[in-house]
């Protein structure tokens, strides 16, 4: 996809990704904890890699990978998130949570004022 992106001369990319590859800890990613589901494991590892693959191999295309919260489901609109790097955010009670709704505006307001090119970030309440 890299390269055909390139070729057409497309400059923007925005990767909706999944939270198993985010830290709960330095080093320690959502994914290799023991109680992440297993049936979710292919799809967090294949995640994974993709992201690896942005990182390593996207040249001049302006990337972004966007995670979501460990849940991610309908829900009110809010229209408030926070932002994260590579670390999984939870709120006082330890939840990590954000609706479809709030997820998409998140998307919506990084394309029209990229602050993550060429990186990843996470979104949570």
């Amino acid at each position: 996809m890299i390269k055909g992106l390139q070729q057409i001369s497309v400059k923007r990319l925005l990767v909706v990704g999944g939270a198993g590859s985010l830290e709960v800890e330095p080093g320690v990613t959502l994914k290799s904890l023991p109680d992440f589901p297993a049936e979710y494991l292919p799809e967090a590892n294949a995640q994974g890699k993709a992201l690896e693959v942005y990182r390593k191999e996207a040249g001049a295309l302006d990337w972004t990978y966007i995670s979501p919260a460990i849940l991610f489901e309908e829900g009110e609109r809010l229209n408030r998130y926070r932002t994260t790097d590579d670390h999984l955010l939870t709120d006082a009670e330890g939840i990590s949570s954000i609706s479809f709704a709030d997820y998409a505006v998140a998307s919506i307001d990084e394309l029209e004022c990229p602050r993550h090119i060429k990186k990843r970030f996470g979104v949570a309440y």
